[in-house]
């Protein structure tokens, strides 16, 4: 579990700012709850989970191993999390080749 808003930038230990985060992309975020994108060239909050559709912030490349930002907080989400690392993309093909990967409730 991480903090969507982490504690030092005022967020709460409640359900509602809780989500679930592997260590590493929990690391990448660390305190951040913005980040700066570099095609608008302005800073850009992090995806919200409980505030953010998906879809309107990401999708999938043709294979669906890479997710792909949409909007500048998609863009940072991924750039700041390192959403696309190779560990990453890695557990992606062995989900889809199990069936398990992409969740239904994140398809375009």
């Amino acid at each position: 579990m991480e903090h969507i808003v982490p504690r030092v930038k005022g967020g709460s230990d409640d359900l509602s700012n809780l989500a679930y985060s592997c260590q590493g992309c929990n690391n990448f975020k660390f305190t951040s709850i913005e980040a700066f994108d570099t095609v608008n060239g302005e800073m850009a909050p992090l995806y919200h989970p409980r505030r953010h559709p998906w879809q309107e912030h990401f999708t999938w490349n043709d294979d669906m191993t890479l997710m792909i930002g949409l909007s500048p907080t998609g863009r940072v989400s991924i750039e700041k999390l390192q959403l696309n690392r190779p560990g990453v993309v890695n557990l992606r093909r062995v989900l889809i080749a199990f069936g398990k990967h992409p969740p239904s409730h994140l398809l375009p």
